[in-house]
């Protein structure tokens, strides 16, 4: 008996997944439970297992693909049952996620304004960024003809007075099953490269693909602006040395990170407005009364953005474990979607690589972002006017700019020097 299996609801506010990896080929036999396809959304790569026992008879979503909820998967070769599968109890498990921050409004599209064509036959294909633009400007995406690769909707189609309706009782082809993707730094207006300058073309799909439509959602909402200070790690180094061989006994390494989230924990305190996220939706700054610290993260499959939540209540030994833990599990994809979501202010550091400065984009929908660069022995001025070697760092901060002033975030950033700088005033308890 033949068994159509969809997409089923795999998390609040998703409408649709990816399909990133079929773990079966048509003709295979599958048991109930085993891994049947790797779906991933705006939220996380979720790894869901077959309903059933039985074989494969037709795979009907190509490795590329998007699949609304309730989209038709796959087609089983079963002894018996009921022909369509039912929605699973709970959600899967998930394998990996992405750089992706909570409070992005679930994709839906409000009823259409009067006069405008009735939706037809045939999915809207749009981004969730594209969904939410949709949302605020009162356009029903049914109604849209997309005007990129596959009949995508692209922000062209959503200008005022550019939109073309769809006429009324005329459906648009459907979707290629597998939709053209451009090699990066292309665009549908771009002139062809010849194929002999062609070293590869790589499909933009998967955790790339989310990455890139998030960080261009965040350079489009955000003005950024990016403030930088220079940081005298000298006695940071020596009192994290001294810290490291009473904290490492319980087997845990101890870097910076934990001081750099407890300098930044003291900072949101003293100026609530970097410890928010905005509602552009309905023009609002949200102050949280929350500490959640993401800490960005490369993966082999992309950056995420694992979350410490309520960092303030949390030691420095609680801290190194909780990052390094993280951390281990965001590169094996181990992550659940809690632990990707929910961030209200985000650190990023590339360690040893750090370099001199660099603007970090901003975590969207959060209004700030502070980036870690190496520490670099260097002569300096002392006070008493002589000149001796210092551990020096560089912070940066990007903000918001339409939610904070460039003074706001200097302040910030001040009073994170200041406890870098003479760490003993911030971690006295644990010495």
């Amino acid at each position: 008996m033949a068994y159509d299996f969809r997409l089923p609801d795999i998390g609040e506010g998703v409408a649709e997944g990816e399909v990133v990896q079929w773990f079966v080929k048509e003709g295979d036999a599958i048991k109930e439970d085993q891994p049947l396809v790797s779906v991933l959304t705006d939220k996380a790569n979720v790894e869901i297992p077959s309903p059933k026992s039985g074989t494969i008879a037709k795979i009907h979503a190509a490795v590329g693909q998007k699949v609304k909820v309730g989209g038709l998967l796959v087609t089983f070769d079963v002894a018996g049952g009921s022909g369509t599968a039912p929605a699973p109890p709970s959600t899967p498990a998930v394998s990996s996620a992405v750089l992706k921050s909570a409070g992005s409004p679930a994709s839906t599209s409000p009823p259409p304004p009067s006069g405008v064509a009735s939706p037809v036959a045939g999915p809207a294909l749009a981004s969730p960024y594209l969904r939410r633009i949709a949302a605020e400007r009162g356009i029903d995406l049914a109604t849209i003809r997309g005007s990129g690769p596959g009949g995508r909707i692209t922000e062209q189609d959503l200008s005022p007075g550019v939109a073309p309706a769809r006429p009324p009782g005329l459906a648009d082809a459907p979707p290629s099953p597998t939709p053209t993707v451009l090699p990066s730094g292309s665009s549908p207006t771009a002139p062809a490269v010849p194929d002999a300058e062609v070293r590869e073309r790589i499909p933009i799909r998967g955790i790339r693909r989310v990455i890139a439509e998030h960080m261009s959602e965040s350079v489009h909402r955000a003005a950024h602006f990016t403030y930088v200070e220079e940081v005298d790690a000298t006695e940071l180094v020596r009192f994290r040395d001294r810290l490291a061989k009473h904290v490492e006994k319980q087997g845990v390494r101890l870097s910076f990170l934990p001081f750099i989230v407890k300098g930044v924990v003291a900072g949101l305190k003293e100026h609530p407005r970097l410890n928010a996220t905005v509602d552009d939706a309905r023009s609002e700054l949200v102050l949280r009364s929350k500490y959640h610290i993401g800490i960005a993260t490369a993966t082999p499959e992309g950056l995420m953005v694992p979350v410490i939540r309520n960092a303030d209540t949390k030691n420095l030994s609680g801290l190194a474990k909780e990052i390094t833990e993280l951390a281990e599990r965001a590169r094996a994809g181990k992550l659940t979607r809690d632990e990707l979501t929910g961030s209200t202010f985000t650190i990023t550091s590339l360690g040893l690589l750090g370099g001199v400065l660099a603007t970090p984009i901003l975590n969207y929908p959060e209004v700030a972002i502070l980036g870690v660069h190496r520490i670099v022995k260097r002569p300096i001025y002392r006070p008493d006017g002589t000149i001796g070697p210092a551990e020096l760092m560089n912070l940066s901060v990007s903000l918001d700019h339409r939610m904070n002033d460039g003074l706001e975030g200097a302040q910030f950033l001040a009073v994170v020097k200041a406890f870098l700088e003479d760490p003993h005033q911030l971690f006295a308890d644990v010495a």
